[in-house]
């Protein structure tokens, strides 16, 4: 299985050439292409949609949070990808609506962003029934650096229409490839079909094994898997550069009804070194 490409490292002549290698090979990112976000590069701001399969949804029938999620980053890619190599720094949602009757989503950034230099912030984005754009789903946000800047040359990578639903699919986190271990799952080692452009573990992989991980242990403390996610906040703490990655984390019950999870990856192959945390707040669904 093909080593994640550093883009940031291409000379020009390659690089384009390079990220499509990346986006859409054989052996590329399976993030995008696995769940079959579609971003228009014909709109001003950015919008999208994405399908909502069986395998994009929680015990209880409500939707998830790392797909949505998912779905803006490529929408914000657009721009990013266009500009340079980037690398996310936080992202965020907030869910209104658990969407239990949505058969498709549509992610609308509308939010006045800003790009600085290295920095740049996505503003905010709804996330609507692609069916009936005046209801909200989820509010979302996120921000992120650029590593290196990219030559002239960006095309939209289409990654097609994902896979279809079926009642075999795998949960989420399986299917890119997390096994169980004490406490939590455990991503494996870096390879492309996981790894961004930057050459490290992509934000995709990232929040569908901890989402899954933080349910769990929710799932664990309320007595129920029948949950729903009602914010989920990644901080992307440093590069993930050779795996295996595994999670742990805590769950606090309040008075409001809420649990929060308190999440962390790390890279068991660099000595443990931290990669991403989440808070995740769930409410039982019944």
């Amino acid at each position: 299985m093909a080593k994640a490409d550093e883009l940031q490292n291409a000379p020009a002549e390659e690089f384009w050439e390079r990220f499509e290698a990346v986006m859409s090979g054989p052996d590329g990112l399976m993030t995008y292409r696995y769940l079959g976000t579609q971003a228009d590069p014909r709109q001003e701001g950015g919008d999208g949609v994405m399908t909502i399969r069986r395998d994009m949804r929680n015990a209880a029938g409500g939707l998830m949070a790392a797909p949505l999620s998912i779905a803006l980053a490529d929408v914000n890619g657009i721009r990013g990808d266009a500009a340079g190599v980037p690398a996310p720094v936080m992202s965020s949602v907030h869910m209104v609506d658990g969407g239990l009757d949505v058969g498709a989503v549509r992610v609308h950034c509308d939010g006045a962003g800003h790009a600085g230099r290295t920095l740049s912030f996505s503003g905010t984005s709804v996330v609507v029934d692609a069916a009936m754009p005046d209801r909200v789903l989820a509010v979302t946000e996120g921000m992120g650096v650029q590593l290196a800047s990219a030559p002239p040359g960006y095309r939209y990578v289409d990654p097609g229409p994902g896979v279809p639903d079926s009642p075999e699919l795998p949960p989420l986190h399986v299917a890119f490839g997390a096994t169980r271990i004490d406490g939590g799952w455990k991503l494996p080692e870096l390879t492309q079909q996981i790894g961004s452009t930057s050459g490290s573990l992509h934000h995709g992989p990232i929040q569908i094994v901890l989402e899954a991980a933080a349910g769990e242990l929710v799932g664990q403390k309320a007595g129920t898997d029948r949950l729903q996610i009602e914010d989920w906040t990644v901080s992307y703490v440093s590069r993930g550069k050779l795996g295996p990655f595994g999670t742990s984390g805590t769950v606090v019950e309040g008075q409001l009804g809420r649990f929060v999870a308190r999440m962390r990856l790390v890279d068991e192959g660099n000595h443990g070194r931290l990669v991403a945390t989440a808070l995740a707040v769930f409410r039982r669904a019944d």
